[in-house]
């Protein structure tokens, strides 16, 4: 008799985290935008929610991989949740004048280019996130934290050095999606 491998059903705690991942995105944003996002312990507040969120996302896919729930809704909802909570984060800022709108709008590009072009192979296979694209991920998390985190002015360089890598690692992953979907496409 052999043993069967047990279905991974959709509603596990894995899925769940990522859409709780995607509801913090609208008070994440209410907390940033409060008081003109001029008021510190509002900003504070608005990097607590963008950091919970964030953590989400670690714990999402550690869960998936421990315990075998992964899913390919959890494959496919992990980097839409992402690009909600990132682009959220960086519209937001750029309304608040603190980062660039060019920065925003490539960054974004990025993300939802390379979102619909997976789309269109879906049916061949899952993209999940890569490496690099986890690690660009992570960068640009931590460079969009440094920007709602309440700081002195003296922090700004450190900002931009982390906004700035995290923009190289956004084009590079992009390329790198790119070859890998030209490939899935022409197979």
């Amino acid at each position: 008799m052999s043993k069967e491998t047990p279905k991974v059903g959709i509603a596990n705690i894995a899925n769940w985290l990522t859409l709780i991942r995607i509801l913090l995105v609208p008070v994440m944003l209410w907390a940033l935008f409060a008081h003109d996002g001029t008021n510190s312990w509002w900003r504070a507040f608005a990097w607590f929610i963008f950091a919970l969120a964030a953590f989400t996302d670690r714990l999402d896919g550690e869960l998936a991989r421990k315990r075998g729930i992964g899913t390919d809704l959890g494959a496919l909802l992990d980097p839409i949740a992402d690009k909600a909570l990132i682009g959220a984060g960086l519209i937001g800022l750029s309304i608040l004048g603190d980062v660039w709108w060019w920065v925003t709008i490539l960054i974004m590009v990025r993300e939802i280019g390379i979102t619909l072009l997976r789309f269109t192979v879906i049916s061949k296979k899952v993209i999940p996130a890569s490496r690099g694209g986890k690690a660009k991920t992570l960068t640009q998390g931590f460079a969009i934290g440094f920007y709602i985190f309440p700081m002195p002015h003296w922090f700004d360089p450190l900002n931009a050095l982390l906004m700035g890598v995290a923009i190289i690692l956004t084009l590079v992953t992009g390329f790198q999606y790119l070859k890998e979907i030209a490939r899935l496409r022409a197979s």
